[in-house]
């Protein structure tokens, strides 16, 4: 099964257990205050076993094939936690994972469990918008010392603004599935109409402005 592949698959996937819902005429305001056409937890993934097992499965040919070996896994707080421990038990490597923030009681830690100076690290998130959250974890581990070698997600929106970011702070990032093959899909299978997808198109270039 080639990359595109499994992007159609697991875009078709969530699809399917409403992990993504595509709603351009009602749109749904984020925390940021944006307004959004899409809604995504990719967190309902872990709630279908086969599904889970071909996630899981994807991350760990992409790390092989696109990124190598790491000393440790890093699960990006909270939404990566689960899907990190399922790849570290699959590649058995040690787990780790990464609040974007220190904890604000007890120890105080930002990383919870072992890692070492000098350690390479894989860190695993569930969706990318921005990447400002997810970078903040990359910031954490190299403060602690690891070698970062790459950010790998279920799901990116593809905004400009974060491949930026990424680009920024010279961190590689592999996504599973993206926007424009869920858009794909979506239109395939029913989920939008074609006169939806231009809607979705100017969303995904400029969402701060949409819908205002």
């Amino acid at each position: 099964m080639t990359s595109h592949n499994i992007a159609e698959t697991i875009a078709s996937h969530l699809l399917e257990i409403k992990a993504v819902k595509l709603s351009p005429h009602t749109p749904f305001t984020w925390a940021s205050g944006w307004k959004s056409p899409i809604y995504c937890d990719n967190r309902k993934t872990l709630s279908y076993p086969k599904i889970r097992d071909f996630i899981r499965d994807a991350f760990v040919r992409s790390i092989k094939e696109n990124v190598g070996k790491a000393d440790v896994i890093a699960g990006v707080a909270t939404a990566g936690i689960p899907q990190g421990v399922l790849i570290a038990q699959a590649l058995n490597v040690p787990f780790v994972y990464v609040r974007s923030s220190n904890k604000a009681h007890g120890l105080e830690n930002k990383i919870e469990g072992v890692v070492e100076k000098g350690q390479s690290a894989i860190v695993i998130e569930d969706l990318i918008s921005t990447g400002g959250s997810s970078l903040a974890v990359v910031d954490a581990l190299r403060d602690a010392g690891c070698h970062v070698r790459a950010m790998l997600a279920i799901f990116t929106y593809g905004f400009p603004v974060a491949d930026e970011h990424f680009e920024q702070k010279q961190c590689p990032l592999f996504t599973l599935s993206n926007y424009n093959v869920l858009i794909e899909k979506a239109l395939k299978e029913g989920y939008i109409k074609e006169s939806h997808v231009a809607s979705l198109q100017e969303w995904r270039k400029a969402p701060e402005k949409w819908g205002i």
